[in-house]
């Protein structure tokens, strides 16, 4: 059997469909799966060991659509499955050739446009996204609910250099304050409020991440932290995760990094506003979540339309309080 799982982006989504690639691979060992990925979220992919082909689609142009559609035909698959939800997904699912193309009832689509591409559909209503997506599996026969990121671990020159820094054996806790939605960064000197109770509360060395752009707000957590916190090493996607690895603690808002920590087993605490821990945060019980999700009118909106903004009256105390609860919670490391 040829399998296609059609999941574009962006990284935390792409994180919490690799369990539905796991359980996929447990019902059918023998099959061929594949994934089509956008280009720009390829590395994460490329790292999922039960994957057996990426195909990354370059969606900003006509000719890598093309390229990408020319790729899947090659293969012939049986089924392909849109865990996605959207027009384009659906479209590039119908568009490799495969017999059945799987995706979410009209009431769970994104974009309702989807539906008239999909050959079956199923019901896979409420809960966390991880669920939601095993749960359509239902529609192949899988009925498999275990949650496993079979995730590669690779060598890091980021952690080597960072260890290098610190110190090696420093146990350490990563800061993530960046995030692509405008809404769901929470103020950098809070951050570094964060950071600096770490250090003295915890004993741990905070470790701001940061990635292209956000040189300057790093700089600005670590400023408010009083000296506590390092800038991370530069971080490739296979960085971070080995970061977090290896780390004790991620304190973050709702974006890739967080979802990249709670696939790898770190302990998080997480800041959510727009969007709601309990569909898209840390799925396990362990994890603490502050989140002001209730009281926001910004639901799934990319910028604040408020004349309060939710994240914004979120306390140092608070996200203190869920940190020292999280280590209290136990598989902390540290």
């Amino acid at each position: 059997m040829n399998i296609l799982i059609v999941r574009l982006g962006a990284l935390g989504d792409i994180v919490h469909a690799i369990p539905a690639a796991a359980a996929l691979r447990r019902a059918f060992p023998d099959a061929r799966i594949d994934w089509l990925v956008e280009a720009k979220h390829r590395a994460i992919v490329d790292l999922v060991t039960v994957v057996d082909r990426v195909i990354a689609v370059d969606r900003a142009s006509w000719s890598g659509w093309t390229t990408a559609v020319r790729a899947l035909r090659m293969t012939g698959y049986d089924l392909a499955i849109d865990l996605q939800g959207l027009m384009k997904s659906a479209v590039l699912a119908r568009a490799s050739g495969a017999a059945r193309v799987v995706g979410f009832s009209i009431w769970h689509l994104r974009e309702k446009t989807a539906r008239p591409f999909y050959s079956d559909v199923h019901e896979a209503e409420g809960g966390h996204v991880i669920s939601k997506n095993l749960r359509l599996l239902e529609a192949v026969g899988v009925h498999d609910r275990g949650i496993a990121f079979p995730i590669a671990d690779v060598p890091s020159a980021a952690l080597d250099a960072l260890r290098a820094s610190i110190g090696d054996g420093t146990r350490f806790a990563l800061i993530n304050p960046g995030a692509a939605w405008p809404n769901k960064r929470w103020p950098p000197e809070r951050f570094g409020e964060i950071a600096a109770f770490l250090r003295e509360a915890r004993g741990l060395t905070p470790v701001v991440l940061w990635g292209p752009g956000e040189e300057e707000l790093a700089r600005s957590v670590i400023a408010a932290s009083g000296g506590a916190a390092v800038p991370a090493p530069p971080t490739s996607v296979a960085d971070i995760l080995a970061l977090a690895r290896a780390a004790s603690l991620m304190v973050s808002g709702d974006t890739g990094p967080l979802h990249l920590a709670a696939a790898a087993g770190t302990p998080t605490v997480s800041l959510f506003g727009p969007t709601d821990p309990v569909r898209n945060g840390p799925f396990r019980a362990e994890d603490a979540a502050v989140s002001r999700y209730d009281a926001c009118g910004c639901h799934y909106d990319r910028q604040c339309h408020e004349a309060v903004w939710c994240l914004g009256g979120v306390t140092t105390a608070e996200v203190c309080a869920a940190v020292q609860q999280r280590f209290a919670n136990g598989s902390a490391r540290g």
